[in-house]
């Protein structure tokens, strides 16, 4: 704990995946920094670090109030976002950038890569005995950061995902076949266990759930589709784009050759999942003609408007204000994470410091339990744990469809 008079300059960025309310979290910073005067300027870094080193930066001072306000409520990273993982000769450079223009918050707002950056470059700051103030603001749709109950975005990605397989679901019905949506999700399934959350009917879809954290082989994965398709006459399936073989490998591994800038295979931004199940259901039925389809919801999760959990924008506008009263509280560093205080219907939640370390590198799995014991549908214990953070979902009319 340091002393709470420290005076100078704050700066605040955006990184990795965008969210529909990443932005919240941004200007609940900002709009809560212009209150305190131990912070003398605002400062924005556009497109994350990546802002630092090129010296793109902005002053927050210069924008028109009532703006920042719509910027809020807008959907992807108003600043910019980056995926450069930084070097230590890097981390270095930046420290010298910060120093130089009197930088004493640093706030990053991002995942667990995001948060690794935060700790080095926290690391260098002790080192040089120059009080930084640095915070992690978390922000995730994959929900996999460690700590935390859950991620600001996911609850707003996840009733995305849950929409468009209530519509998908709906046309299943109308055009029976079977139906096959990837869903993000590298590690964690989080996103795509988000799809139960579309059943209001008993035999609803979708009617499968298959997550990284439960392997199948790909013959038990093609037998489990038909056998719905032969009990339902249809079946809708969510899969998570990072699903995994018994062996540990990636269902797709031999066909992925594209990666990241963090070195991960690319899933993302290709159909290639869903074209290579469809082809392993219709090679499995044989003879069979049947209707197999796939769609891949893709980038459309992140930052979509207009749907959005309401508690998810109330949360991210929270963890980003309290990370700067954490910061002018005393408080040197650390990841502000959200805790519930009370589920159901009577949700409440607040916020609470971990350290940098504790969330950097390392994801959270969706737990065992969320998971039915056949590993392909979620348990009670996730309905419970998603319903309350993702809110209302509409319910749809069905036809008694009475003969005469």
């Amino acid at each position: 704990m340091a002393g709470k008079a420290v005076k100078g300059n704050m700066i605040i960025g955006q990184s990795g995946g965008p969210t529909a309310v990443i932005n919240q979290s941004l200007i609940g910073a900002v709009t809560e920094a212009f209150k305190h005067k131990e912070i003398s300027n605002v400062y924005g870094m556009l497109n994350g670090i990546d802002g630092i080193l090129e010296d793109r930066i902005i002053d927050f001072g210069k924008e028109d109030k009532k703006q920042l306000l719509k910027v809020a409520q807008t959907p992807a990273a108003a600043l910019g976002s980056c995926r450069h993982k930084p070097t230590e000769e890097e981390c270095e450079t930046i420290f010298e950038k910060l120093k130089k223009l009197d930088v004493r918050y640093f706030f990053y707002n991002g995942g667990n890569d995001t948060a690794e950056t935060a700790h080095i470059i926290n690391e260098i700051a002790k080192k040089r005995d120059y009080e930084l103030r640095i915070f992690h603001i978390p922000k995730t749709i994959d929900n996999d950061l460690r700590e935390t109950d859950h991620c600001p975005g996911y609850a707003s990605a996840a009733k995305y995902v849950a929409m468009c397989f209530m519509g998908n679901n709906m046309d299943n019905i109308a055009l029976p076949g079977i139906k096959i949506d990837v869903v993000m999700g590298r590690h964690a399934g989080w996103l795509t266990a988000a799809s139960s959350l579309a059943t209001t009917q008993g035999v609803d879809g979708p009617h499968l759930i298959y997550v990284p954290e439960r392997p199948i082989s790909l013959s038990d994965f093609t037998k489990q589709v038909l056998d719905t398709y032969e009990k339902y006459g249809r079946a809708l399936v969510a899969v998570s784009e990072g699903l995994k073989t018994p062996d540990g490998k990636l269902m797709i591994e031999s066909k992925l050759t594209e990666k990241d800038s963090h070195g991960n295979v690319q899933l993302s931004g290709s159909g290639m999942m869903g074209d290579f199940l469809v082809q392993a259901v219709k090679d499995a039925a044989g003879s069979k003609k049947l209707r197999v389809r796939s769609d891949t919801l893709g980038y459309a999760q992140r930052s979509f408007p207009g749907i959005y959990s309401e508690i998810d924008a109330k949360e991210a506008w929270m963890v980003g204000q309290n990370a700067v009263k954490y910061a002018l509280s005393g408080n040197i560093d650390g990841s502000v994470i959200l805790q519930r205080v009370s589920d159901g219907a009577k949700y409440k939640s607040k916020t609470a410091l971990t350290e940098l370390s504790k969330v950097a590198k390392h994801t959270k799995d969706l737990p065992v339990d969320f998971m039915n014991e056949e590993g392909n549908y979620v348990s009670s214990k996730f309905l419970d744990y998603a319903k309350p953070i993702v809110g209302p979902i509409p319910e749809l009319g069905v036809l008694k469809k009475i003969r005469i």
